[in-house]
């Protein structure tokens, strides 16, 4: 994890404009890498209180529950953070369009939706940020694509590398390839759990208790994420050094193999990017009907 100062971000305020498990890691990232004050954060949704509420007690984060709050904290804030649901997200830019300030930095977190439909919903060229995290960005171990608007500031990219760098890696793409990062990294701890649970199972089958196949499984993904870090050896490397001929691990390959485990894999992330394209294709029809209503 990157170093931060508390006074990375000085007195920059933060509204999160939807409370999601997303917004949620961001946020905690933020304040555990003492970024920001939690006092300069702001966390609001369509309807759920008590959600805010959490949020609140859990971080000392600020509220804002009533429609006159949102609104003050939307006109007020230097930086409005997107973390409401893709198909909420027509409807939320166009009640934001009449409150923002050409100045205050607008950071999508939603997947599939575009600078452009933002910009489009908005009515003007505003500064965006367009992002693709990971929820592991609560302990400081995200993985974000970034990308910019022609709005977007040098000061204002300044600021959303700081926001993103303090939970994590951040590599800035161009902004056709954001939906690739959302496939290999944005839904990427999914994979690994989904593999984790199954590693888990199948101890549990073979005699371990289901505690001993959890500990011996974490430390195992995590050993082999760290090998690969440390290392600087390719993945396909380090497994062809432990692949044995005629060995136990080979025999776990080959019947892997035969299962179309990398092809599955490599299935999973194009449909990942597409549906995410699809999102995308949604949210802009939305916007078109929102605008001609």
């Amino acid at each position: 994890m990157n170093e931060s100062s508390p006074s990375s971000l000085g007195g920059i305020t933060l509204c999160f404009y939807g409370a999601g498990s997303m917004a949620e890691a961001i946020l905690r990232g933020l304040i555990d890498a003492k970024l920001t004050n939690p006092s300069n954060v702001t966390v609001m949704n369509r309807q759920n209180a008590e959600r805010l509420l959490q949020l609140q007690r859990q971080y000392g984060v600020i509220p804002a529950a009533t429609d006159a709050s949102k609104e003050d904290a939307l006109r007020t804030s230097d930086v409005i953070i997107l973390g409401m649901k893709p198909k909420d997200s027509a409807n939320a830019l166009i009640s934001l369009k009449p409150l923002l300030r050409p100045d205050q930095l607008v950071v999508s977190l939603i997947a599939g939706l575009t600078i452009d439909t933002i910009q489009q919903l908005l009515g003007r060229p505003q500064p965006v940020v367009r992002t693709m995290p990971n929820t592991s960005s609560t302990i400081g171990l995200g993985a974000t694509g970034i990308c910019f608007s022609d709005a977007v500031t040098p000061e204002h990219r300044e600021l959303a590398l700081t926001m993103f760098n303090a939970v994590g890696l951040v590599a800035v793409v161009d902004e056709p390839l954001i939906a690739a990062v959302n496939g290999v990294s944005g839904s990427g701890p999914a994979y690994v759990y989904y593999l984790m649970e199954a590693m888990i199972d199948a101890g549990v089958k073979l005699g371990l208790t289901r505690e001993a196949a959890l500990q011996l499984t974490v430390q195992t993904v995590k050993g082999a994420a760290e090998m690969v870090q440390s290392t600087g050896e390719n993945p396909g490397d380090l497994r062809r050094k432990v692949t044995s001929p005629n060995g136990t691990t080979e025999a776990a390959i080959l019947t892997l193999d035969r299962f179309s485990f990398q092809e599955g894999m490599n299935q999973a992330i194009v449909r990942c990017v597409e549906r995410a394209n699809e999102m995308g294709e949604a949210i802009r029809d939305e916007a078109i009907k929102a605008q001609q209503a």
